[in-house]
């Protein structure tokens, strides 16, 4: 037993005062078990409730896309500016330090490739995701994509079951389907499908209207960042998103293939967590890079 010398009797019980819950930070997230609050707090800052997150998981269907070659040298030191990272289990066990003490959205389904057919996925074992210490999991939901649509939602539904046993989010990624165009009016269906099957965050693109696309979607909305833009269009981007209701980016190609990924990457965090206008971003931009 503990020793009771010196015990001072329990006075400070705050009677009369209210218990203090502030709102948790992650859109939809309150009624979340402690350990998804808690993974989901690693990858969304609480001061700001956005990400900016570093997408790298690429080769899965591309092979070493430019900008990915060398991982090790091309990727590792721009992962002290996300937030948290994307990537397949292959390239975190052997090229991404395990002291970086970042967030993991682990790339939980894989199939086929460019060369053939997109989107024929199967997922990953969970057990992978717990054993890499993964604070989310990332599996593609194509909407409008024929027979795939079935298979990709319940590649998703199947990954949320698993992700509330043992408490690891879902990020639904959606894919474009040759019957869906690239509005809003997709992209808000695609984004609510995936909420509304247990979806945690969603990524998606940003488009006319997205303001919409955030709105109807109960849960944080991530913009990927598509193809390869000039900087300065780059940032507008991140900044019209947020502004519009994204809770952060999802990006790739627009750092690792920038023309300086590292001055790319901490510029896109000031517009998204210090509110720094496209201009204000590219200017730093130039200045991290001279």
């Amino acid at each position: 037993m503990a020793d009771m010398d010196g015990f001072r009797e329990a006075n400070n019980f705050g009677f009369g005062q209210t218990s203090q819950f502030d709102n948790f930070h992650v859109k939809g997230a309150s009624n979340y078990s402690w350990g998804m609050k808690d993974r989901l707090s690693r990858i969304f800052n609480p001061k700001t409730g956005r990400a900016v997150m570093l997408a790298f998981d690429h080769g899965f269907i591309m092979g070493p896309t430019s900008g990915l070659e060398r991982i090790d040298l091309n990727i590792v030191p721009l992962v002290q500016y996300a937030d948290c990272i994307m990537c397949t289990r292959g390239i975190l066990q052997t090229s991404i330090p395990a002291n970086i003490n970042k967030p993991v959205c682990l790339r939980s389904d894989a199939g086929s490739t460019i060369l053939t057919e997109l989107n024929r996925n199967v997922l990953i074992d969970i057990e992978d995701a717990i054993r890499y210490n993964a604070s989310a999991m990332a599996i593609m939901f194509s909407a409008g994509d024929g027979e795939q649509e079935a298979i990709t939602a319940a590649n998703l539904v199947e990954a949320v079951d698993m992700g509330n046993r043992y408490g690891i989010p879902v990020m639904g990624v959606t894919a474009v389907g040759k019957q869906m165009a690239r509005d809003s009016r997709y992209f808000a269906l695609a984004s609510r499908v995936c909420a509304e099957n247990g979806a945690s965050i969603v990524k998606t693109y940003y488009c006319d209207g997205f303001e919409k696309v955030a709105a109807a979607c109960p849960v944080p909305v991530v913009i990927a960042g598509g193809k390869k833009l000039p900087e300065k269009e780059a940032l507008e981007l991140c900044y019209n998103a947020v502004n519009d209701g994204a809770a952060g980016v999802d990006m790739g190609r627009n750092v690792f293939q920038s023309e300086n990924p590292a001055a790319m990457i901490q510029a896109v965090h000031a517009v998204v967590h210090e509110g720094l206008t496209p201009e204000q971003g590219f200017e730093m931009f130039q200045d991290l890079s001279k």
